[in-house]
C-alpha cells in the first residue's frame, strides 16, 4: 500500500467514523492557497474541520505527533479562508483531529477522534 492509498483509506475511515457519531460531511478535501482540509463536517451546531493522519507504521511516532507547528499554522489558515469563503455557516468552530493506525493488511488498529486538536493561537 503506497502513502497515498493510506491517506485515501484513512479518510475513508474517518469519514464513516464521524458519520457514525452525527457529523454531517460538508465537504472532502479542500484546497486554498494556505492548505488543505481533509474534511469540513458539522456538528451539533459548529462547524468542525477535521485533519487525518493514518500512519502504518510506529517508526517515527503516533499519527497525532505527525501534526506539526508549521501543519497547525496551515490549518488554521485554511479554515479561516473557508470561513471567508462561504456563507452561512455555524458561528462557532474548531479544529479536529482523527488518527487511525492500521496494521500491515490496511486494517484500522486504532481510530481515535480528538476534539480541538489544533488552538486558536
Amino acid at each position: 500500500m503506497t502513502r497515498r492509498e493510506t491517506g485515501i483509506l484513512g479518510e475513508k475511515l474517518a469519514q464513516d467514523f464521524l458519520k457514525e457519531r452525527g457529523y454531517r460531511i460538508r465537504e472532502t478535501n479542500y484546497r486554498c492557497r494556505e492548505g488543505e482540509i481533509d474534511i469540513v463536517a458539522e456538528h451539533e451546531g459548529s462547524l468542525v474541520f477535521i485533519e487525518v493522519r493514518t500512519k502504518k507504521s510506529f517508526s517515527f511516532g503516533s499519527p497525532e505527533e505527525s501534526i506539526t507547528s508549521r501543519k497547525r499554522e496551515k490549518l488554521r489558515a485554511a479554515a479561516f479562508h473557508y470561513q471567508q469563503d462561504h456563507d452561512n455557516l455555524p458561528q462557532s468552530w474548531r479544529i479536529d483531529a482523527v488518527v487511525i493506525e492500521l496494521d500491515r493488511k490496511g486494517q484500522p488498529l486504532r481510530i481515535e477522534h480528538i476534539e480541538n486538536a489544533v488552538g486558536e493561537e
